[in-house]
């Protein structure tokens, strides 16, 4: 492979900006100014939190989770042998720019950092992770679904720790679905039947195709059986690209043929219009993820609208013979090769976030969905009568048995520029300038296309 050029092109990408999984403090920052350290160092001054056993080394963290100083606090606490340094230098797009600056400076990355799991691939292909398979995997393996590992994996390697995800649900205004007599749709042909009777009716929108949500598309393309890329490095130079495969293809034009029949908006997700748009019953469902009721918590539904309308029922299925359960979203520790002691800094990276207090708190909080297997069987976290949903089980009846039975996904290096690519195709879709199978046919060219100039060869 023209690994140099590669390498260059990836940097690039990189600096796209992304939506987390779960939300940051107000202003995205921390109160440190320093960038973390790296190599192993850290002291007081170079820390947000205050280490409390000062004779022991010190493994430096960069993590943008709102509850990431308690975290701390409960590792550096109970543990003997290493303390964690940490720093929040921003979320998602921008600790990501600032770790591929400290990549191309061999320098000032810090020993963990918390990553996107779509991310992983792009970082590992540049050498900026560490393997830690050997580094006392084995130890805490159970403790984490296979789906929940084949995440964070490239190939046989492990990139990550799992901390949060998304197993992915339909939400619903309950107000909406009494007045138009519809009951929660089970597949996505009683989803459509469902728009249109609502439709007819005279009601709102069923839902909403955002052009800036491409991970959702993507998620649902697998579930309908699509698998859109093959990547192992034990053959880093070869990538499988699958998108205009006929799955693909049956789910882009189903949700080509919603817009065009005016059931579902084309508004992008995660702006003030679409949030109103929620809060104002004007979308009866918003399929999105576990993390969504404590993002529109804090977005403000609720004070609109009463958040005891809402419930939420699981995801609809193109086969009901054959469920998928799909994920969107989630983030994990992963050790960098910066990190002048690996194995100490994968202590870290497997025991931080792992504790009964800090998974409680970030659960009880609406922080993580969380994928350790100790607080996803927990009954505690599985009866919660979740108030966001007027008291619903939401987790037991919904989130847990989704989780529990995803497989996971191979993430690809070419992640980035792919969602980037795909958001041209939904916006194009929305327009109603392409189908969604030409919308497929011009991604695989765009996508092949960029993969072979960046020295792949496209399987």
């Amino acid at each position: 492979m023209k690994r140099k050029q590669f390498l260059a092109a990836v940097a690039t990408l990189v600096l796209a900006g992304s939506l987390a999984a779960c939300s940051s403090d107000d202003d995205g920052t921390s109160s440190s100014s320093s960038d973390g350290g790296g190599g192993g160092g850290g002291s007081d001054a170079n820390c947000t939190n205050t280490i409390p056993k000062t004779d022991l080394p010190v493994v430096t963290l960069w993590a943008w989770y709102p509850n990431t100083e308690l975290v701390v606090d409960n590792f550096n606490e109970g543990n003997d042998e290493v303390q964690v340094c940490w720093t929040n230098v921003g979320e998602g797009g921008d600790e990501y720019e600032k770790f591929q600056t400290a990549i191309a400076a061999g320098t000032g990355a810090p020993d963990v950092i918390m990553i996107e799991a779509d991310r992983i691939p792009t970082f590992q292909v540049q050498e900026a992770l560490v393997d830690i398979s050997d580094f006392g995997f084995e130890d805490v393996r159970d403790d984490y679904s296979e789906g929940a590992w084949q995440d964070v994996s490239v190939g046989d390697a492990v990139y990550g720790v799992p901390v949060d995800g998304g197993p992915m649900g339909m939400i619903y205004r309950k107000d909406i679905f009494d007045q138009y007599g519809i009951t929660p749709p089970t597949t996505w042909a009683e989803y459509e039947q469902a728009a249109q009777t609502v439709r007819d009716a005279g009601g709102p929108l069923f839902g909403d195709l955002g052009a800036n949500v491409p991970a959702v598309m993507m998620a649902l393309q697998i579930q309908n059986g699509a698998d859109p890329f093959a990547y192992d490095t034990d053959n880093p130079e070869n990538i499988g690209i699958a998108l205009n495969d006929d799955a693909s293809k049956e789910v882009l034009d189903y949700w080509g043929g919603l817009v065009e029949k005016g059931l579902v908006g084309t508004q992008d997700q995660f702006t003030p219009e679409y949030i109103a748009g929620v809060i104002n019953g004007d979308y009866a469902t918003y399929i999105s993820a576990a993390w969504a009721p404590g993002y529109l918590t804090g977005a403000g539904v609720g004070a609109g609208a009463d958040s005891g309308q809402f419930a939420v029922a699981p995801l609809p299925q193109w086969d009901p013979a054959n469920p998928v359960q799909v994920n969107w979203g989630g983030s994990a520790f992963s050790v960098t090769s910066q990190a002048s002691d690996p194995e100490l800094a994968a202590q870290v990276a497997f025991g931080i976030y792992a504790d009964e207090a800090s998974l409680t708190d970030g659960w009880t909080n609406q922080v993580i969905f969380p994928l350790n297997l100790n607080a996803l069987e927990d009954p505690a976290f599985a009866d919660l009568a979740v108030e966001f949903f007027g008291g619903q089980q939401a987790n037991k009846e919904v989130y847990v048995p989704a989780a529990n039975a995803y497989e996971g996904f191979t993430y690809s290096p070419l992640q980035q520029y792919y969602y980037d690519a795909m958001t041209e195709q939904l916006g194009a879709l929305n327009q109603g300038s392409t189908t969604g199978s030409e919308a497929a046919d011009q991604l695989q060219d765009d996508v092949v296309g960029y993969a072979e100039e960046q020295g792949f060869t496209v399987q």
